[in-house]
């Protein structure tokens, strides 16, 4: 299937509405969406991390939900990116304007989760 005939089945524009944008445009967003991988990658590492080395944390359950919510933020932010990047791109060849996302303010949650159980940890742990 050719991008012109995803475009068309994502929002009902014919393949004529479309457009090559401007390779900068397009070199950016794939820019963005790899930081965003980047992150995800960390995120799930940092998980996974915390799952194997956080082995004096009491009570358990801190623990759990440390690597659980970096583990979980990562597989998020990594399906969000792409998400995010094909509106994008979908966005520019129609020359619409740019879909909004809510994968910082999710990622923003994420960290805040995590540094607010770090901080009970340091403080009750």
């Amino acid at each position: 299937m050719s991008d012109g005939e995803a475009g068309a089945r994502d929002g009902g524009a014919d393949a004529e509405d479309e457009s090559e944008p401007d390779y900068r445009f397009s070199l950016a967003n794939e820019r963005t969406f790899l930081a965003y991988l980047r992150t995800g990658l960390a995120l799930g590492a940092a998980g996974i991390a915390a799952a194997q080395f956080l082995t004096d944390v009491e009570p358990g359950w801190l623990k759990r939900v440390i690597a659980v919510v970096l583990a979980v933020a990562g597989v998020a932010t990594s399906v969000g990116a792409y998400y995010r990047w094909r509106r994008t791109l979908i966005a520019m060849r129609r020359g619409a304007p740019l879909p909004r996302t809510l994968l910082p303010l999710g990622l923003a949650l994420a960290v805040l989760v995590v540094l607010v159980l770090g901080v009970y940890l340091i403080t009750f742990g």
